[in-house]
């Protein structure tokens, strides 16, 4: 089916609500939908250098994905067809874990670890236990998803990143319209970061470990003396190889300055170079 015509077809089963689920061509329309984006034909968010941001939302993608949920039904998925993990799970028939094969040039390493299906894992990818990757994202080649990271609902992952333990990047769904969440190429997420609500990660940049981004986190960029927002129309945007690390500022107002408190506030220190990358060539160790 070409998709020009899965859209519409996505958009009209879409729009029929619960109507959808006694509809007979709703359901391959849903699993054309999904085979597509396990084989990266398909994206929540594709590159688009017309675009302000550099992205486009694709929102029909993302109405496909919910219309899989409402056709969905509650599923047992026993331990044997899981038979590495040992594990059980109860989700939605449409939306399995994946499997892959060594053909798949796709490492999930032997643990407590899962990939929901309607997401993109590319050739070199290599996943840590115990991670999570969920439907609708894409994740990149040669990128590493380590142990307790999460890959939320339809973010977009690039090339060569490295998500460090416990890095959390979240999922958008909803809005419809909304930007997911997008780490571009050779990033470095470090250990226990979140990066939510639609922020975009341009390529080359790090962020320190423990470092906190949202559409609501004003980032302050000591390198060139500004204060990068989010506005009503784009999300908050980091820059290319900017080094991000944790930081604060202080409360000069009312009981907040008498108290001495100060609140979070990530600090671009630096633009990536030569010695930021030497400490990150570790990873290449590893694959």
């Amino acid at each position: 089916m070409p998709f020009t015509d899965l859209q519409a077809s996505i958009e009209r089963h879409f729009a029929a609500g619960s109507d959808a689920i006694s509809d007979p061509d709703a359901m391959p329309a849903f699993l054309s939908l999904r085979a597509a984006l396990e084989s990266g034909q398909l994206r929540s968010a594709s590159p688009d250098p017309s675009s302000p941001t550099g992205w486009r939302v694709n929102a029909w993608v993302k109405q496909g994905i919910l219309l899989g949920f409402r056709l969905g039904v509650l599923e047992d998925f026993p331990a044997r067809q899981h038979s590495s993990s040992g594990l059980s799970f109860v989700d939605k028939n449409t939306f399995p874990a994946r499997h892959f094969t060594a053909s798949d040039g796709v490492r999930v390493v032997i643990g407590g670890s899962a990939i929901r299906a309607g997401a993109y894992v590319a050739r070199g990818v290599v996943c840590a236990p115990p991670m999570y990757i969920n439907t609708g994202s894409f994740v990149d080649e040669g990128t590493m998803v380590d142990s307790h990271a999460l890959v939320g609902s339809c973010a977009q992952i690039g090339k060569r990143v490295h998500l460090s333990a416990a890095a959390q990047i979240g999922g958008v769904l909803e809005p419809i319209n909304a930007s997911p969440v997008i780490i571009e190429d050779d990033v470095l997420v470090g250990g226990n970061c979140g990066v939510y609500e639609g922020t975009i990660v341009r390529k080359g940049a790090v962020l320190a470990a423990g470092t906190i981004l949202t559409r609501g986190t004003p980032v302050f960029d000591l390198v060139h003396g500004t204060i990068l927002r989010a506005t009503e129309d784009q999300p908050l945007i980091i820059p290319e190889n900017a080094v991000v690390v944790p930081g604060s500022r202080a409360i000069s107002k009312r009981k907040g300055q008498e108290w001495g408190l100060s609140l979070y506030a990530p600090v671009i220190v630096k633009y990536r170079d030569e010695k930021t990358d030497l400490s990150t060539t570790l990873e290449d160790l590893l694959r």
